[in-house]
């Protein structure tokens, strides 16, 4: 991500030293009616610095760093395009302008990035249940590449109270929904794939109204069993592990 940042730095300090020189060249040029150097601009004018507007516009996407830990990168990029900026405008600063653009956007991705992170760490530490253990699907992958051998790391979760997220695979029943396989990734549930037999969680709702069908990431709580089955809830195959008692957070 660094060397990424710095290639978009070089980018934009390359290109408002193009735009410079472009004026230069129009200004130094003469004009019909006019005088050499005569600019409808102005002798005075100034270009915006590039760097400045993409930190202001970044800053205001930063709101986004409330909502995932990725959307960080957002206030991230602003902070370096406008620290890039001020340091551009203080050395040409009979080329360019735009540092208030470039404080606000600061102020904005500072702001945004402290209160994302704030906000994602607190749901973090406290999402899941009392009692519970947070895991994910590593475990649950055999060792050896293409076989379904339950590894001794899925072994060592049977019957114990576990945590996890996934994406709920669709089936024909969208409503008062109580058994459904959650998988790993938008791939397997959502856009025609079938998941891989270690990939796949049947999960059973103590509810008994079940839940309506919603796509997005899901947390679910609920006793972790190795139970396997010759047939799987709205998929292909079989099934191999299971969480019992199961609750959406």
């Amino acid at each position: 991500m660094a060397s990424g940042l710095v290639n978009v730095m070089k980018i934009v300090e390359r290109n408002e030293r193009e735009a410079a020189r472009e004026r230069s060249g129009d200004e130094a040029a003469p004009t019909e009616g006019g005088p050499l150097g005569d600019s409808p601009l102005g002798p005075e004018y100034r270009a915006i610095s590039s760097s400045a507007v993409s930190c202001l516009a970044l800053g205001v996407l930063s709101v986004l760093a409330l909502l995932s830990w990725w959307m960080l990168l957002l206030p991230a990029t602003a902070i370096v395009l406008g620290l890039f900026g001020l340091r551009q405008i203080r050395r040409r600063g009979d080329e360019l302008t735009g540092a208030p653009l470039a404080k606000i956007g600061l102020a904005l991705a500072l702001a945004f990035g402290v209160c994302g992170a704030g906000r994602l760490s607190y749901i973090y530490a406290t999402e899941v249940p009392e009692g519970y253990t947070r895991i994910n699907y590593a475990p649950l992958q055999p060792e050896a590449a293409n076989s379904v051998e339950i590894p001794e790391s899925a072994k060592a979760l049977d019957g114990q109270k576990v945590f996890i997220k996934g994406f709920i695979l669709q089936g024909t029943q969208l409503n008062g929904i109580r058994t459904f396989l959650l998988v790993p990734d938008e791939g397997s549930c959502c856009f025609g794939g079938d998941p891989k037999l270690t990939d796949r969680i049947q999960v059973s709702l103590a509810d008994p109204a079940g839940i309506d069908y919603v796509q997005g990431l899901q947390k679910v709580a609920g006793v972790f069993r190795i139970r396997p089955m010759p047939q799987a809830v709205d998929a292909k195959g079989g099934v191999l592990y299971h969480v019992d008692e199961a609750f959406l957070r």
